[in-house]
């Protein structure tokens, strides 16, 4: 090529003062989640015993933070959403002593470049709050558009700041946001992660125009109290509680006291506080928490050491809960490596590290006595292949408590106690109502054979005597899971909306009088003087839908070992088809690929939200178990994991969540084959069934389904009144 045909350098400009702020930006706020962590710590900083948070649209439209603390000086507020201006630090040496969250001053700036933001502060020298807005770091007047000064404004204490668009002129970042729901569950965990490092400060977290708030805790509390409350009981009761520092300063602690200047001088000193989980506690993620010198932080290899040191005591797939508060010199940590501050960096970090570590296995292994579990040890219908593990596994209930209950039950039918002075009423016979537990069914009406327990079932008492009011009485409640997807709230009240009354007093106050035809499926149950005939598949259907969503990312799991290949489970299921080739242009190995790449594709998700474990090599580990003692015909798993290809819905959110849970459901629903051999094997499993309907699927569905109208529309039928049948007795 010829030289004059080379192109000349392009010269070196300096970029526009605009331009450099918002790349300045992009580097500090990502998403409003991050905004909010810059002004929580303000909010902190300031001294602050109240936080109120107010989100829009996953803070996308509005992020709203309201504090008590101290507030701002009028003469600071022209400066104060520019670039390097803070109260926190004046020279460089400063770093090594800074103590507070924020000291470089960018967090308001950054945020002023990318939305529309809104100060409302008032310090308590103040008359009156003062109130001013900012575009690209200047004070500006939002009418017009030009530089003003500060307004005043009515205003409590402290200070109120606003972020309205937050990226509006920068598209790109916007379209990469996810959903208002995740963004705003992102929030939710930014302020719980403070709230339990804060316990005295008090943190409300709200939609805007919600009347209640989604996170609401008390200030003066503690942070075991912290953790209760906003992780759930399961976590508390599981906890351990501990304390390690250096081996120097432990020395120190045990010498005198005039020593303690010494101790300050040294800038390798620490000390830490741990809340961890013993073994009984078991999740599917590790929830880690790290605060370093009150700065929330990450630190992979942190977590990682950590969670190593569960590795012998919990079982492969599970994790623990822990939180850790470390306190270091200000000397040996450097904060300033990170826009954003999410990470630092220490000294003898190794060696930090490993302590925590070794005092964390010296606990377990005190605690590793009390490691409970619960299992049942044959299954119905199975061969013999499974095990079911909670995964949050409960001591069993003491024999004490066990008959209180009974006791219970049994003064709540026999009521209060009637007066000897009162003169006994008549009770005409068609107003008697059988409402004891221990009365007869249908099947014990009938001669049988054999009074053992039906094989698979976990009760020693017999069939005909268990009284099917108390079978789940002895087992633990199913709670509802903590859930901030909007989606699963919103499939949650539409269930409380389309509930009946009439059918709900039916369901909870019934007596289970039997099954009368297993191939229609139908069942006899009486309520007060009334006969009703249901359609227990339909009844139980939907009580497995219920019970998913309430149990959504918080299911235990059953077990399958060895787990069954994947693929080999969709072709039998498609192989099984018939006329499938009449109703698609695609072959059956076509169909079996599609299928096997969805869910090989969504496993992750699978696993967090649905305990349905894939493993790398695709083998079904596990599936959801949606009520202990039930288990599903695993005849039919092959054709579940078949449906979930074309039946879900994996393009939207909410119903994705509806339709897996939908086939979820139809998977549990009872099958119940009539024996058609004199094989004794199948008799049990049969005889097994007929019992898991009445003694574990009736007191179910009395306890938890939330029957709608269109069940008794078409699966509920009243075939009989007392009065109305003396009526007919009395014309014959």
């Amino acid at each position: 090529m010829d030289d004059t045909q080379v192109a000349d350098p392009k010269p070196i400009r300096r970029l526009d003062e605009t331009l450099i702020n918002k790349i300045a930006a992009g580097e500090i706020i990502h998403r409003p989640a991050s905004a909010l962590k810059e002004l929580l710590e303000n909010s902190l900083d300031a001294g602050a015993t109240s936080i109120k948070v107010t989100v829009k649209e996953g803070g996308m439209k509005l992020l709203q933070i309201q504090d008590n603390g101290h507030g701002i000086r009028k003469a600071d507020l022209p400066i104060l959403a520019e670039r390097f201006t803070t109260s926190k630090l004046s020279t460089f040496s400063d770093l090594s002593r800074i103590t507070t969250y924020g000291f470089r001053g960018e967090a308001l700036a950054s945020i002023s470049h990318v939305a529309h933001l809104s100060v409302v502060t008032k310090t308590k020298t103040d008359s009156c709050a003062w109130k001013a807005t900012f575009v690209d770091g200047s004070l500006v007047d939002t009418k017009t558009g030009q530089k003003s000064e500060p307004r005043p404004s009515a205003g409590n204490d402290g200070t109120t700041i606003s972020i309205e668009d937050l990226f509006y002129n920068t598209p790109t970042r916007l379209s990469a946001l996810r959903s208002s729901s995740e963004e705003y569950s992102r929030i939710l965990d930014v302020m719980i992660k403070y709230a339990i490092h804060n316990p005295s400060v008090s943190f409300i977290c709200k939609k805007a125009g919600s009347p209640s708030p989604d996170l609401s805790t008390p200030s003066s509390s503690e942070t075991s109290t912290s953790i209760r409350l906003l992780y759930g009981h399961s976590i508390t009761k599981e906890l351990i509680h501990s304390k390690v520092s250096s081996a120097r300063k432990q020395r120190k602690d045990d010498d005198a006291m005039d020593e303690d200047d010494e101790e300050r001088d040294d800038p390798e000193s620490w000390d830490a506080e741990i809340y961890f989980t013993n073994v009984n506690y078991q999740a599917k993620k590790m929830v880690f928490l790290l605060f370093i010198n009150h700065r929330l932080v990450e630190s992979p290899r942190m977590k990682r050491a950590l969670e190593a040191a569960y590795q012998s005591v919990l079982p492969k797939g599970t994790s623990p809960f822990l939180y850790l508060s470390l306190q270091i010199d200000p000397r040996s940590v450097d904060v300033n490596v990170h826009p954003t501050k999410r990470e630092v960096h220490f000294l003898n970090e190794e060696a930090i590290t490993e302590k925590i570590a070794d005092t964390i296995q010296e606990n377990l292994a005190k605690q590793s006595h009390s490691r409970t579990f619960e299992y049942q040890t044959l299954l119905t219908g199975t061969g013999g292949i499974l095990n079911t593990e909670n995964i949050l596994p409960q001591k069993r209930p003491r024999k004490e408590k066990e008959s209180s209950d009974e006791d219970r039950v049994a003064e709540e039918q026999a009521g209060p106690p009637q007066s000897t002075a009162d003169p006994k009423r008549k009770v005409y016979s068609h107003q008697k109502v059988r409402t004891s537990l221990q009365d007869r069914t249908l099947d014990s009406m009938f001669r049988v054979t054999n009074q053992s327990q039906p094989q698979g079932s976990s009760s020693k008492v017999s069939e005909t005597t268990t009284p099917p009011g108390n079978t789940l009485s002895k087992s633990r409640d199913i709670k509802e899971s903590q859930c901030f997807l909007t989606s699963i709230k919103n499939l949650r009240q539409s269930v409380l909306r389309s509930k009946h009354r009439q059918l709900s007093e039916i369901i909870e106050k019934h007596i289970f009088v039997g099954i009368v035809d297993i191939h229609r499926c139908l069942s006899l149950v009486q309520c007060s003087t009334k006969l009703y005939l249901l359609n227990h598949d339909a009844l139980a259907e939907e009580l497995f839908y219920q019970l998913g969503l309430r149990q959504f990312g918080d299911f235990s799991r059953i077990k399958l070992d060895p787990p069954p290949s994947l693929r080999e489970m969709i072709k039998m299921a498609v192989d099984a088809e018939e006329d499938l080739e009449s109703s698609t242009s695609l072959t059956k190995p076509q169909i079996v690929d599609r299928v096997e790449k969805i869910l090989v594709d969504r496993r992750e998700m699978l696993s967090e939200y649905f305990s349905l474990n894939i493993s790398d090599d695709g083998h079904v580990e596990s599936i959801p178990l949606l009520l202990r003692d039930y288990i599903p015909n695993l005849d039919n798993l092959p054709n579940f994991l078949m449906r979930l290809g074309p039946q879900v819905d994996w393009m939207s959110e909410a119903e994705c969540f509806e339709t897996f849970l939908r086939e979820l459901a139809y998977f549990y629903t009872p099958t119940l084959p009539t024996p058609t051999s004199a094989d004794v094997q199948e008799k049990d499993q049969y005889k097994a069934e007929r019992w898991q309907i009445q003694h574990i699927l009736f007191p179910a569905m009395r306890r938890y389904l939330i029957p709608s109208k269109s069940l008794l529309d078409r699966d509920v039928v009243q075939i009989a009144n007392l009065p109305d049948l003396y009526k007919v007795f009395e014309r014959c």
